[in-house]
């Protein structure tokens, strides 16, 4: 007897053998029906070896309670303690599976099929399962044979016997073996359908590739042709009924449960399309319709079941089509998308533990392996297998996957597809999901080997192998084209040039032997540039493919190592692989102004890291705020020798902010493998609204005061103001926009106003002219038409004349101008006073007059017909267009004009708030106020992504194709969808034109 408080030796046995509840354990082995084997250290350790010791023994004693007499109990135990392969085969199931568990209790005579230990039982195939198959005659006996069958697999699986690759093909043929005898009990059911045709059940998917899961829906294409002499249409109707029999078949839920779903959604037109189609059906929809996937899916298509002869002429037809399919016009489209993971369909609580779609997972490997045997598989017959890790061994030896690469991906793809088989094998459920509960994970980890701490020994391997696949899966495509230019050691198979150009076209590539020349250039050598070079280069071709024009990415990068491949933090900074790799390879294939931007001073690549560039610490990429511009820049003047040495400082200034401006957001706008793309585009286009406004008002005042110091030292005899008007008094301005302003000037005490005017003049053609010299810096054009009387008008004028002019002679549209007017630079309480003198004109104290709406309305009729570019489609027009620009803002300022006296919150320079403004305080609807607030915002970012694109500012879609796809995608659309995003853009500017035509017209 066991003394109080203390715990007996089995207890402690128990634990030491893995079991959780020894005390539960203890009473069950405490039971009549153990009673003859309880103190057998065999029976013990055998169970200890299991992954779920508790699990394995409740198995045990249900299975021994189902014995139908004493006897078949005894002959049980008897064989169980005598028998090794027995025992762990048995126990091995037991503790690894409770569905099995479940099936053994309620089939107590099915543990016999674990018995036998012939060689021929090591490694069975079709055959075979069709033998263990051939009894069944109804879709009941069909479900208990097929769980007879797969107790062998899983006890060959747990046991070791059989890897996980061989594990999956005996999977497989089980699946084979089942369609076809799930096809005789539907032909025997319909003896004269089965009379009438010919019918081919052709395996899809894993099943198709000879790498099953113990759950997983069969994948399968039915092919039907009538028997000779039999009409068509009444045989392909025979074939549909054979074929939906099979199916229900194997999917139904019986007493027995179910076998699995046969999917037949991989067909021509999916489930839209008809079940079964003749071979001549098939090959014609794949020759006009089938897109790049579908040839992808028939990678694995295998004839498993029906008419032989028929299955082997649908694959003799289809497969060379597979092989061209590399060939098709919007192939690289097609696989740009087709790249892109698939996990934004998976809820997010359940990212993190998806073996298959999640980063790192089964899928990643699978498609990257898939992607390269279409590539490549079309010149190479030795590419052309059905079975991934086949396929992989055959791209090692090809030289187009690196070998170490793919010993990697075969160890960490075993890896998972092992973790996918055991979760899926405890209860015999469909899932990819790594279980939450402690108690699951223990088991698993245990069932994988990890027996010291299961647990965490499950999610380090896990994690290690996961991060593998992730970091392999890009390089994977790209580091064999290296291998094929860096002319390193000998002894690896590599890329022939013609397979590394297939490659690269395949990739988005235009130009595959300029790009193969750069690469040479960059990867070649034993320097520790091309070291460095070849380790991230991988990756960066990744991320250059994902752009619309890879080429320019390749070549940018090219020209920015050239310039700074010796300086050593350029060298620590590509070493990292982190946020700045990344984004300089966005930064450098979306389009011509920011590498345009980065080539006139390369280590401006610095802002692309965590730090500035300039040793302030924080985001790199964020852009400043006007008063640290302005300290900078005023700094910058001071330390000149002169005002053309001064403002060439301040416009090397402006050139840097512009490319972390612009840099900032191609990033936001494309995000990042860390960081997914901003998804208000509201907030974009003000923060670069407000970053370029805030940056050309501190590149004036820092130009205004070099100017002034040269030509009058600390003080211009006239007070001096520049005001913003326009996009730039509204802090809207674009990357390509000019600087709408007027000049305002007061002549100070004693000075006369001749000397005064001409000061002041002096002043604005000098600014204009430092401004826009020859440079390696991009110009600022300052644009004075706004003013008093335009063209015609003097370029400057006193206060005293703007107040007299507005007085006398000022017209509607000059009112209308100034709503935008703001001081940006030059004496502030001059400013103050000029906004106190246009206040009264732009926000009349009455509103507007019927006349002033009328020549208001007049106007814009006539700019929209006399503006507009011939030639120019008028719908796509951000500017002009119905729905663009100019109809969002006339509608705002003419709320502004009629409103803004008695509604201070429409006193604003900025479109956007003071049409929130108008919608507070109930001018306009709040649906009216989303519908062109969204058409001002898209406008808006279609102009800044064409200037990004093509490096010069322009008002419509550009016709280019690549600089078409390129400002898709930096406005979230990916390859094949810029259709999409024209439609988008008339949609939307459509449903403005609809609320300004109400509006702004009283229609």
């Amino acid at each position: 007897m066991t003394a109080p408080g203390r715990r007996s030796s089995t207890f402690t046995r128990l634990l030491r053998h893995g079991f959780t509840d020894p005390s539960a354990a203890e009473r069950l082995l405490a039971g009549e029906e153990l009673t003859e084997v309880r103190s057998d250290p065999v029976l013990l350790e055998a169970l200890g070896a299991t992954a779920d010791p508790d699990l394995a023994l409740g198995g045990l004693v249900r299975l021994l309670e189902a014995q139908p007499d004493p006897g078949a109990r005894r002959g049980l135990l008897d064989t169980l303690i005598a028998a090794k392969p027995l025992r762990d085969r048995l126990l091995g199931v037991l503790g690894a599976s409770a569905a099995l568990g479940d099936h053994l209790a309620r089939h107590p005579h099915d543990w016999q099929a674990l018995v036998t230990y012939e060689p021929q039982d090591l490694h069975p195939g079709v055959t075979e399962f069709e033998r263990g198959l051939a009894g069944a005659d109804d879709p009941v006996s069909l479900r208990v044979a097929y769980r007879r069958c797969l107790l062998s697999i899983a006890a060959r699986d747990v046991c070791g016997t059989t890897d996980v690759a061989e594990t999956a093909a005996e999977l497989a043929d089980l699946a084979t073996a089942t369609l076809r005898a799930a096809l005789a009990l539907a032909r025997a059911a319909a003896p004269d359908d089965a009379a009438l045709c010919r019918l081919a059940v052709v395996a899809m998917g894993k099943c198709g590739g000879h790498e099953l899961n113990y759950v997983s829906d069969v994948d399968v294409i039915f092919v039907g042709e009538a028997v000779e002499g039999a009409d068509e249409d009444k045989a392909l109707r025979a074939a549909t009924r054979l074929a939906s029999h099979l199916m229900r078949i194997c999917s139904e839920t019986t007493v027995e449960g179910s076998i699995w779903p046969v999917d037949a959604n991989l067909r021509p037109e999916g489930r839209n399309g008809p079940l079964v189609r003749t071979l001549s059906s098939h090959v014609a929809y794949y020759q006009r319709w089938a897109k790049t996937w579908e040839f992808q899916a028939l990678l694995k298509a295998r004839p498993v079941a029906g008419d032989p002869e028929l299955g082997a002429a649908y694959l003799a037809a289809l497969q060379p089509l597979v092989w061209q399919a590399a060939e098709r016009e919007n192939f690289v489209a097609d696989v740009q998308k087709m790249r892109r993971r698939v996990v934004e369909n998976i809820p997010v609580s359940e990212v993190d533990r998806e073996l298959k779609l999640g980063p790192g997972g089964l899928r990643d490997v699978e498609f990257a392996v898939q992607l390269l045997q279409l590539v490549h598989g079309r010149t190479d017959a030795s590419l052309r297998s059905a079975t991934t890790l086949k396929a992989l061994q055959a791209l090692a030896d090809g030289g187009y996957v690196g070998r170490a690469d793919a010993v990697q991906l075969d160890e960490a793809y075993r890896f998972l597809r092992t973790m996918e088989h055991r979760i899926q094998l405890y209860r015999l459920r469909r899932t990819h999901l790594v279980p939450e509960d402690e108690a699951d994970q223990r088991r698993l980890g245990r069932s994988l080997g990890l027996r010291t701490d299961p647990v965490a020994g499950l999610n380090r391997e896990w994690k290690r192998h996961a991060s593998v696949v992730r970091r392999l899966h890009e390089k994977l495509f790209y580091r064999p084209l290296l291998d094929a230019v860096a002319q390193l050691a000998s002894g690896e198979a590599r890329l022939s040039a013609v397979a590394a150009r297939e490659r690269l076209v395949a990739l988005g590539y235009a130009d595959p032997a300029s790009a193969l020349r750069h690469l040479e250039a960059l990867a070649s050598g034993v320097t520790r540039k091309a070291a460095i070079q070849r380790t991230l280069l991988p990756v960066l071709l990744g991320w250059f493919a994902d752009s619309a024009d890879p080429d320019a990415g390749l070549l940018n990068f090219r020209k920015v190592s050239d310039a700074l491949g010796k300086t050593p933090w350029y060298l620590r900074l590509l070493r990292d692989e982190g946020a700045a790799a990344e984004n300089l390879a966005r930064v450098l294939s979306a389009g011509r102004l920011a590498p345009d931007l980065l080539m006139r001073a390369p280590e401006a690549v610095a802002l692309l890291g965590d730090g500035d560039g300039d040793g302030r610490s924080g985001s790199g990429l964020e852009p400043r705020g006007r008063a640290p511009l302005e300290q900078e820049i005023l700094a910058t003047v001071r330390r000149a020798a002169g005002a053309e040495q001064a403002v060439t400082g301040v416009r090397g200034v402006r050139r840097r902010e512009l490319f972390r401006t612009a840099a900032g957001d191609i990033v936001s706008s494309y995000g990042t493998e860390t960081q997914p793309a901003e998804a208000d585009q509201g907030a974009l286009v003000d923060r670069v609204g407000a970053a370029v406004s805030d940056l050309t008002a501190a590149t004036l005042a820092g130009t205004l005061r070099a100017v002034v110091r040269e030509g009058w030292g600390d003080d211009l005899p006239t007070r001096f103001a520049i005001i913003g008007m326009g996009r730039f008094g509204g802090h809207e301005l674009g990357y390509g926009s000019d600087a709408d302003v007027i000049f305002v000037h007061e002549p100070r005490e004693g000075v006369e106003e001749r000397e005064a005017s001409e000061a002041a003049n002096r002043v604005v053609a000098e600014m204009r002219r430092l401004l826009q010299l020859p440079s390696a810096d991009p110009p600022l054009l300052i644009d004075a038409d706004l003013r008093p009387e335009g063209k015609s008008g003097p370029l400057v004028r006193t206060l005293k004349s703007y107040a007299a002019y507005y007085r006398r002679w000022s017209l509607v549209w000059e009112a209308q101008a100034l709503l935008r007017a703001e001081p940006v630079a030059g004496d502030e309480e001059l400013g103050r006073r000029f906004v106190e003198l246009i206040d009264p004109l732009r926000y009349p104290a009455d509103g507007l007059g019927d006349d002033a709406v009328r020549e208001i309305r007049r106007l814009k009729a006539r700019m929209e017909s006399e503006r507009m570019p011939r030639g120019a489609d008028p719908k796509l027009h951000t500017k002009l267009g119905p729905g663009g620009l100019s109809d969002v803002e006339w509608t705002v300022q003419l709320l502004q004009m009629r409103h803004g006296s008695t509604r201070p919150g429409l006193r604003t320079t900025r479109t956007r708030a003071a049409l929130a403004a108008a919608r507070e305080a109930g001018l306009i609807e709040a649906e009216h106020a989303g519908t062109l607030d969204e058409a001002w915002v898209l406008a808006t970012r279609v102009r800044n992504a064409v200037m990004l694109v093509r490096g010069r500012a322009g008002d419509t879609f550009p016709s280019e194709p690549r600089e078409l796809a390129a400002v898709g995608r930096y406005l979230g659309y990916g390859p094949g969808h810029v259709g999409e995003l024209l439609d988008a853009y008339r949609r939307t500017t459509r449903r403005a034109r609809t609320v300004v035509d109400e509006l702004f017209y009283g229609a």
